[in-house]
């Protein structure tokens, strides 16, 4: 069923309002006039200033870092939306803050996923947007519809235009290791694991590798890169093993300071991301932003109109 594009309305928090402009730019329609701004103590404030009364409202604001006050501005802007009568209010989050903390692997901690998912609904977000949930099972927090997107139709085009010969997709740790098929599926190439082990929050050791390497071209991927210290300590040991060229392909690099200094020193000849956050640039490491505005603005239309959005992003992609 086709909706009329004027009932549509998408607005940015401060998060990442550039890729809210190239979405709204792709999807043909103006981005929401709201004003975003913080009071001298810092409690946030938000105002939008334009009707929305009855239109399906679209809010994109990924939760990256500073993460508890981007979650803030997202919660005040939907109930902004839905005090101003809104008819459906769909919080698009591109990168999804706190999706790590999705279990309770010790005693006396919380699932901050499942707390995060409830406050969302709780402050009247109808549905949700978003790209590479580090766990799929996060999704199954929300008592509310998930579009869960992949950015891999994305970065599987990079890779493929590089034209690599004797490619191994190798996934980092175990848990990526479906994520990795999925590459290796798509691109047709060989697959392999490295174990590791986790020594603190910043520390990675990478023990071992399980698959077929050496005098190949390897592409190291995973969900998410914050530290650096898995696929640096993956490429170090997979270059080893007699790997050739180590690319590393993520698709939501939150990149901190120790990131950015262990990628200088590291056998990574490229790091290939998405613009679901904003992304440092290093002229001493070479890193590929590649732009999932497209692919959010389509599934953002297809939400509008009532239509599949499953059917378009299956995790395996089409070859």
């Amino acid at each position: 069923m086709q909706r009329s594009i004027s009932e549509l309305k998408i607005f940015s928090g401060s998060a990442h309002r550039a890729l809210a402009q190239q979405i709204a730019d792709f999807v043909g329609v103006p981005l929401g006039d709201a004003t975003v701004s913080s009071f001298p103590d810092g409690e946030t404030f938000v105002k939008i200033n334009e009707n929305v009364r009855g239109r399906d409202v679209f809010i994109v604001q990924p939760t990256c870092p500073p993460t508890n006050q981007n979650l803030m501005e997202l919660l005040i802007m939907v109930d902004a939306a839905r005090r101003a009568s809104a008819s459906r209010i769909t919080a698009v989050i591109p990168f999804f803050g706190y999706a790590r903390q999705d279990r309770k692997d010790q005693p006396r901690v919380p699932i901050t996923a499942k707390l995060i998912a409830n406050v969302l609904t709780a402050a009247g977000v109808n549905r949700v947007l978003t790209v590479d949930l580090h766990a799929q099972q996060v999704a199954g927090f929300f008592d509310i519809p998930v579009d869960h997107l992949y950015a891999l139709p994305v970065l599987i085009k990079h890779w493929r235009s590089k034209n690599l010969t004797d490619v191994t997709v190798v996934s980092p740790d175990v848990g990526g290791l479906k994520m990795a098929a999925a590459y290796s599926n798509a691109l047709g190439s060989e697959l392999a694991i490295v174990a590791k082990r986790r020594e603190s929050a910043t520390e990675i050791k990478s023990l071992y590798v399980i698959g077929e390497v050496e005098n190949r071209n390897v592409i190291l991927v995973d969900d998410l890169t914050e530290t650096a210290g898995t696929l640096t300590s993956a490429a170090k040991i997979l270059k080893k093993h007699g790997a050739l060229n180590i690319y590393a392909g993520v698709s939501h690099a939150v990149l901190s300071d120790l990131a950015i200094e262990r990628l200088k020193g590291s056998e990574i000849e490229e790091l290939v991301t998405t613009n679901s956050v904003p992304v440092r640039s290093s002229d001493e490491c070479r890193i590929t932003v590649l732009c999932i505005a497209e692919l959010l603005g389509e599934g953002i239309k297809r939400i509008h109109n009532d239509e599949s959005v499953s059917s378009l992003f299956e995790i395996n992609g089409p070859k």
